[in-house]
């Protein structure tokens, strides 16, 4: 699995509750922009709309030798692939728990087709997000006095 990109501002304001691989609907010459590693997932977003899913907000750069007349928008909606079923259980828990529906990365699984990992996610609280910095804060120092301890010896 090659990561393309992924939305760790995500990780740091939801709480996720369940992740989904699904497929996306690519085209022109988007599949070698993602190659090149040429997409940003930040401030993205999944809808339902009419029992389809669409991704918003995800930028993919244009690819340097494309012709301008065949340039899809960067930043333009695309359908995601998806059971039927899942699409209406998620979108059952999305209209009933007030939950919310985010991409967190993209990635060329291994038959190097290009997947979107989505999430069921709860949005945290102010003091949620300060226990998570506090709690990576004291995870770095302890990985640090053990890195430091085997030294001392």
């Amino acid at each position: 699995m090659k990561i393309i990109a992924q939305n760790k501002k995500a990780l740091f304001d939801y709480e996720v509750l369940e992740r989904l691989e699904c497929g996306i609907v690519l085209v022109g010459a988007e599949v070698k922009s993602l190659r090149l590693s040429r997409c940003n997932l930040k401030d993205s977003f999944v809808r339902f709309i009419k029992g389809e899913v669409f991704v918003f907000g995800m930028h993919i750069s244009f690819f340097a030798s494309t012709n301008p007349h065949f340039r899809p928008d960067e930043k333009r909606a695309r359908k995601l692939l998806l059971h039927r079923k899942e699409i209406d259980k998620w979108q059952g828990r999305v209209a009933q728990d007030g939950l919310s529906v985010v991409p967190l990365m993209i990635y060329f699984n291994k038959n190097n087709r290009v997947k979107l990992q989505i999430a069921l996610v709860r949005g945290k609280k102010l003091h949620d997000k300060r226990e998570s910095i506090k709690k990576r804060i004291l995870d770095r120092e302890a990985r640090a006095s053990l890195k430091d301890f085997g030294k001392h010896l």
